[in-house]
């Protein structure tokens, strides 16, 4: 009898469907020479500090470190998963062979391995690896089934990673807590989430030591066009003036016209981190949230496997392509078909094929998510909402590039015989063939295009012609720096995906680069765990510190613990352990080595300091006033800028108030024109 082991019930009733087990036993299926049986996910765990010395049951800085000779297994306190073991431990031991059914990753490898390991098994086991939960998926897995030996490596680098996470956890957390944490709130470190906290408390920091400075911005308006001076920004108001001065009353005359062509290729496929991104960005997702979500599409057959760090498919997908449009266009919610429309122009020719999309080189374990072709049913609201950011996404893949054209127009204010003529210049954008942005005609912002700044360039201008020549209106408006902004949970997924920007070193720079902090299957949890330890809260979406996370960060000496480089550090022999050029054995022991250090360096601490205890009931400390300064100049308008685009904002337009010109956007921009009496 071969035993086929799933990470879930509803995973093993699929795979036992398509092999023929359909006889349900009490844990498990059975018929066809298969009996397919399921973990709970983990079922187990490292042993914890007690198991292996009694005196490390009670937390004890003369205990530190802890270090285990050999670390070992044992199942998680649970009566439920007690009596699934036991099965799984029934039907391993006699069985003929094994097939490691769980999911194709780090963590599925190393959930089943353990199980595998803990109930002694001693025949074969060979691996399915797929990267979809359809039947035919299922079918060709089957059909391609490997030794787990092959697999080793990536089981060894799991394996690193779990221990190397035990050492440095349960010893730095006891350390801190014990030294720092009153007895009154366990002081959680750990080799994410610490510099992850780091990266929100720093940013923090930057915004409350901020100091904001007025600058000059001078414009003028000219064929109901505003043109920008290119001297950029006056950080005096007497050298804006006199600017101003420079050109007020002076015909102003176009340079130069330049128009050129350019594409822009549609967005890349979705890996999890950029859907967790675009989701919490469009919908106000949280990265767990979005998580569950793509997690529950996946076991609905509809879309691939979510834990993926790749944008790219392999080639070897795009014959199914077709179906999957197919699919796609069947797909029917209420009584609307909403792909139909844009994926008929795709039919009845083949579909492109280039290497932005389709790049097996760029494809490791898994590629990009996608649909299945599955025509979903029965979907949530928020399900559907994930569901067709990644239908569009597929879809945009196969259409063109979008087609502009860009003109850029200078001109200048003085006569030639000026010394001092100061020079504008306006940039615009012009779409001449949509292409993929069809793809998003009926949503009201194309995608990745909140900007104001994008949304400005991309209005067409008036035809002008070099030499023209006549009046403008000038303005010299006052603006103030801005602080940085506070972390969303979008940009924050993105700080951590990109972290290597934060890390000197060359070598640890390009292994943050290929892995960032934390692996994308766990950047959820971490920000979950800090919410969680009251380390951070959200206001609106906005991630704010509390005192706790504050003062954590700052009482840490060790930088290493509080740095992006140490994730860069694991995140590189990881990898090695995983492509066989490093060895595990190695690994942990130079963590061990390092613990040691750092709890001895700490010890040595003279400081008496505790950490402030945060609780949910603790009032949020008051929201700092917005550094935003009136926008305002004593320079006389006229009643000809009414109407006229927004020198500031470039949203609003102007209107005459009581006293005033100003922006229609009275609420989100403050620019104002005082009238002077004559």
């Amino acid at each position: 009898m071969i035993v086929c082991i799933a990470e879930k019930p509803s995973v093993a009733r699929d795979i036992a469907r398509i092999i023929g087990a359909t006889k349900s036993m009490q844990g498990y299926m059975e018929g066809n020479g298969y009996q397919v049986t399921w973990t709970f996910g983990h079922l187990c765990t490292l042993k914890e500090p007690h198991d292996y010395q009694p005196n490390w049951k009670h937390w004890s800085l003369s205990a530190l470190p802890m270090l285990p000779q050999r670390f070992g297994i044992k199942l998680i306190e649970d009566d439920g998963i007690k009596k699934q073991f036991a099965i799984i431990e029934r039907l391993m031991q006699q069985a003929d062979g094994i097939i490691n059914c769980g999911d194709a990753g780090q963590e599925g490898e190393l959930i089943q391995r353990w199980v595998m390991q803990k109930a002694q098994a001693k025949c074969p086991v060979r691996r399915l690896w797929i990267s979809s939960m359809t039947d035919e998926a299922i079918k060709e897995g089957f059909q391609t089934l490997k030794d787990q030996s092959e697999y080793q490596p990536l089981y060894l680098a799991g394996l690193s990673r779990a221990i190397g996470d035990w050492i440095l956890g349960m010893n730095a957390t006891r350390l801190y807590t014990l030294k720092y944490g009153q007895n009154r709130q366990v002081l959680s470190i750990g080799r994410v989430q610490t510099p992850t906290l780091a990266l929100i408390v720093n940013r923090q920091k930057e915004i409350d030591n901020f100091k904001s400075e007025p600058y000059w911005i001078l414009a003028t308006i000219y064929r109901d066009t505003q043109f920008t001076a290119t001297k950029g920004k006056f950080t005096s108001k007497e050298e804006g003036e006199k600017a101003f001065a420079t050109i007020e009353g002076k015909p102003f005359t176009v340079t130069d016209v330049q128009k050129k062509k350019g594409t822009e290729a549609p967005p890349r496929l979705f890996d999890l981190t950029s859907l967790q991104v675009e989701c919490n960005k469009k919908f106000a997702y949280s990265a767990e949230t979005t998580l569950n979500l793509i997690q529950s599409l996946y076991e609905k057959k509809i879309t691939t496997y979510p834990r993926v760090d790749t944008q790219f498919l392999p080639d070897d997908v795009y014959p199914k392509c077709p179906n999957i449009m197919n699919g796609l266009y069947q797909t029917t919610f209420g009584n609307t078909q909403p792909y139909a429309a844009i994926v008929r122009p795709l039919g009845g020719k083949p579909l492109p094929k280039t290497k932005k999309v389709f790049d097996s080189s760029k494809v490791t374990d898994h590629h990009a998510i996608i649909p299945t072709g599955v025509v979903p049913k029965a979907l949530s609201d928020m399900e559907r909402n994930v569901f067709d950011l990644i239908a569009k996404r597929f879809i945009a893949a196969f259409y063109p590039d979008c087609k502009f054209s860009t003109t850029t127009v200078l001109g200048e204010v003085g006569s030639p015989e000026d010394t001092e003529r100061i020079e504008f210049k306006v940039t615009g954008k012009e779409i001449l063939s949509p292409g993929w942005r069809t793809v998003y005609a009926s949503e009201a912002k194309t995608v990745e295009e909140d900007d104001a700044k994008k949304e400005n360039e991309e209005r067409t201008l008036p035809n002008f012609v070099k030499g023209e020549s006549g009046p403008h209106q000038p303005t010299l408006t006052e603006k103030w720096t801005t602080p940085p902004k506070y972390y969303t949970e979008a940009t924050l997924l993105r700080a951590m995906e990109t972290a290597g920007k934060f890390v000197e070193d060359e070598e640890l720079r390009a292994a943050l680069k290929e892995n960032g902090i934390g692996r994308p299957s766990s950047r959820a949890g971490i920000i979950e765990t800090l919410f969680k330890r009251h380390y951070i809260r959200r206001e609106r979406k906005n991630l704010i510190a509390t005192s706790t996370g504050i003062e954590l960060i700052d009482i840490i000496k060790e930088e290493l613990l509080k740095s992006c480089e140490l994730t860069g550090i694991w995140e590189k022999k990881l990898r090695d352990i995983e492509h066989r050029k490093y060895d595990a054995a190695q690994f942990v022991e130079e963590l061990k080595q390092q613990i040691t250090t750092i709890v001895n360096d700490v010890m040595r601490e003279n400081n008496t300091r505790h950490i402030t205890f945060t609780t949910d009931e603790q009032p949020k400390p008051k929201k700092p006033k917005r550094q935003t300064a009136k926008k305002e100049t004593t320079l006389k308008p006229s009643d000809t800028l009414i109407g006229k685009p927004c020198p500031v904002c470039g949203k609003g337009t102007i209107i005459k108030g009581k006293t005033a010109y100003g922006c229609s956007d009275w609420q989100h921009c403050q620019f104002r024109l005082p009238f002077v009496n004559n």
